[in-house]
């Protein structure tokens, strides 16, 4: 005998979500947008062909709750992966300073022949990582507690 689920048994999970086209790719660039993370938590590892960032992400889907709630507004580590990197290319971004921290604007694919194409991961002040990719598969997954975002603000963009 199988039951309804009841409103209790819904629980806050984190994200773990997979990108295998365009489409995909958007609502996870929704959910990454304004995320910050420093420069050492961008790697290539060329030999597995995969690129990722660990990214302080803002809790977008969650901030309707809080705002709801009076309660601060979040934000939760999550790994961003990107798999079949042919290439990695940057523009504007100095990886040599280590205490340099980036703000994720936007994530958008440019479709290739046959499935490949180019990610672009658009920074704040113009930096730009490029990513060369056999074919769209991008991997977000959350793994830490959500925590009270440090500004305790919601990120804006001025028109």
């Amino acid at each position: 005998m199988t039951e309804d689920a009841r409103f209790e048994d819904g629980r806050e999970a984190p994200l773990r979500l997979k990108a295998l086209d365009a489409d995909d790719l958007a609502v996870i660039a929704a959910l990454v947008q304004d995320a910050v993370f420093p420069t050492v938590e961008m790697r290539w590892d060329r030999s597995a062909r995969r690129f990722a960032l660990l990214l302080n992400r803002f809790r977008w889907e969650d901030a309707p709750n809080a705002t709801l709630r009076k309660r601060g507004v979040e934000r939760v580590q999550a790994v961003l992966a990107f798999e079949d990197v042919l290439k990695v290319q940057s523009l504007g971004v100095d990886r040599s300073d280590p205490d340099m921290v980036f703000s994720l604007l936007s994530i958008a694919f440019h479709p290739g022949s046959d499935g490949t194409g180019r990610v672009e991961l658009t920074l704040a002040g113009d930096g730009v990582v490029a990513l060369e990719v056999e074919a769209l598969e991008v991997i977000l997954r959350d793994v830490t507690r959500p925590y009270v975002a440090p500004s305790g603000k919601t990120p804006s963009h001025p028109d």
